[in-house]
C-alpha cells in the first residue's frame, strides 16, 4: 500500500511510503506519478509515538490531588485518605476492560508501542505494541522485596524499569542512592521521573523517562533535563490520568515550553531514541523498518510546528505493525473494502470523526455500565455507523 504526498515531520521532505506486510518496502520523492493506495493534502507523517511509561488501568482516572507533595509515598498516602470514593467508582471496573481502554488512549494519541508499568497485561487483541520485555519494580518504597527483585538472576538479562526520586525532598535523594548501591548485578536501569536525580547518578542509569506533566502535577517541579540529558537518553512518558491529561499532545507541548529539551532532542525521546533503547525495529521512516506511521493535518508552515501543533482529532492515519489502527473518517471510503475483514468502530473527538479498529463503541457501553459517571474524551458514534 502507498501512501503518497506526505511531508516528513523532521525534515520537511516530500515523500511517498510503501508499505507491504508489516515493513516499509520504500520512501521515495515523488515524481508526479501517483500510486495506487491512499493521496494526503497538506499531512505530515512521522514515526508511531512510544510513551515510555504508562500505567493501562489506571487511566479511567481524573486526576487526584490537590497540593503540593514532597515525593510520591506523600501523595500515595493522602490519595487513599481522600479520594477513597472516587478511586471505589474506578475499580469498580474490570480490570482488562480498564486495560483496553488504557491502550486505546495511547492509539488515539499516535502511539503505536506503550510502556504499561506493572504485571502483564490481559488484552487479547493488542493493536498497538505494549513492550514487556522488562523486569518492573514499583519504586523502593512501594515494593516490599525490591532488592530480592533487583538481584534476580534469572531475569538479569532484562532491563529494570522503576520510579526512582520523584520528589523534592532528600529521602527523594536518598532514594536514587540506595538503588544504585544495592544493584549488585549491575543490571541495565531505567528511572522513570527521577526529579531528584543528579548528573553523577544519571551516569548509572541507561535512561530516564520523563514524565514532566506527572511532575509538576504532584510536585511542582520536574527532572533537571537540560543537565541530565547529558549523562544518560532521555525517554518521554505520559504516566497515567491520576496525575496527567489523557492527550499525550498536551504533555508533549508542556516539555517543549519548559525548553529542556530542543525540539528535535524530544522528537527523538518519542521515536529513534526510545526504540534504540528498547530493541524496537520502529522510530524512523526508512526502508526496512517496522510500519509504525501516523500521518496528521498540517496546521503550521513548518513541518516540526506542524508536529508540536497536533492533537488528536487532527490525527488521520495510525498504522502499527503495516495494519491500519486508526483512519479519519474522510479516507475511510477510499479504502473500505481493503478493511471489510476486520471491524472498526465510528468515534467522535472533538468535531472530527474517526475509524478506529476493534469495538471501541462496545468497550465504552461496557465500561459505562460499571462506572455511569466516567468522563471519556471519545463519543461513540451510532453502532449504525460501525462496520
Amino acid at each position: 500500500m502507498w501512501l503518497n504526498n506526505l511531508i516528513m515531520a523532521d525534515t520537511g521532505q516530500n515523500v511517498n511510503i510503501n508499505v507491504e506486510g508489516e515493513k516499509i518496502m520504500a520512501v521515495t520523492s515523488p515524481t508526479g506519478e501517483t500510486h495506487s493506495g491512499l493521496t494526503f493534502e497538506n499531512a505530515i507523517v512521522f514515526p508511531g509515538l512510544i510513551n515510555s511509561h504508562d500505567h493501562l488501568d489506571f487511566n479511567l482516572f481524573p486526576q487526584l490531588g490537590t497540593g503540593i507533595y514532597k515525593n510520591y509515598s506523600e501523595w500515595g498516602k493522602r490519595l487513599h485518605a481522600d479520594y477513597k470514593t472516587e478511586i471505589n467508582a474506578v475499580l469498580k471496573v474490570p480490570q482488562p476492560l480498564r486495560e483496553k481502554w488504557g491502550m486505546y488512549k495511547n492509539l488515539l494519541g499516535g502511539v503505536t508501542t506503550v510502556l504499561n508499568h506493572g504485571k502483564n497485561v490481559r488484552i487479547k487483541n493488542k493493536l498497538i505494541n505494549i513492550y514487556e520485555r522488562k523486569h518492573d519494580l514499583h519504586s523502593v518504597a512501594f515494593d516490599k522485596y525490591w532488592r530480592l527483585r533487583l538481584n534476580n538472576p534469572f531475569k538479569r538479562k532484562l532491563p529494570v524499569v522503576i520510579h526512582s526520586g520523584e520528589g523534592t525532598d532528600r529521602a527523594a535523594k536518598k532514594e536514587i542512592d540506595t538503588l544504585l548501591k544495592w544493584n549488585l548485578l549491575k543490571r541495565d536501569l531505567i528511572a522513570i521521573h527521577g526529579v531528584a536525580m543528579r548528573s553523577e547518578q544519571a551516569r548509572q542509569f541507561k535512561a530516564l523517562v520523563w514524565c514532566p506533566e506527572s511532575n509538576y502535577f504532584l510536585l511542582n517541579k520536574t527532572a533537571p533535563i537540560s543537565e541530565l540529558k547529558l549523562d544518560t537518553k532521555i525517554l518521554f512518558g505520559t504516566d497515567s490520568t491520576l496525575t496527567g491529561k489523557w492527550n499525550i499532545w498536551d504533555h508533549i507541548r508542556l516539555a517543549q515550553k519548559n525548553l529542556m529539551l530542543h525540539d528535535m532532542e524530544l522528537y527523538r525521546s518519542l521515536n529513534s531514541t526510545a526504540a534504540a533503547i528498547w530493541g524496537e525495529h520502529t522510530g524512523t521512516l526508512f526502508m526496512g523498518m517496522t510500519a509504525d506511521i501516523v500521518i496528521a493535518k498540517k496546521k503550521e508552515t513548518e513541518p516540526m510546528d506542524a508536529f508540536f501543533a497536533t492533537n488528536p482529532a487532527d490525527i488521520l492515519l495510525v498504522m502499527s505493525k503495516g495494519r491500519i489502527r486508526l483512519i479519519d473518517a474522510a479516507l475511510y471510503p477510499l479504502i473500505a473494502t481493503n478493511l471489510k475483514h476486520r471491524k472498526y468502530s465510528q468515534i467522535k473527538i472533538g468535531d472530527s470523526y474517526k475509524y478506529v479498529q476493534g469495538d471501541l463503541t462496545g468497550l465504552i457501553k461496557s465500561i459505562k455500565k460499571y462506572y455511569p459517571e466516567v468522563q471519556l474524551p471519545v463519543e461513540a458514534v451510532s453502532s449504525k455507523n460501525s462496520v
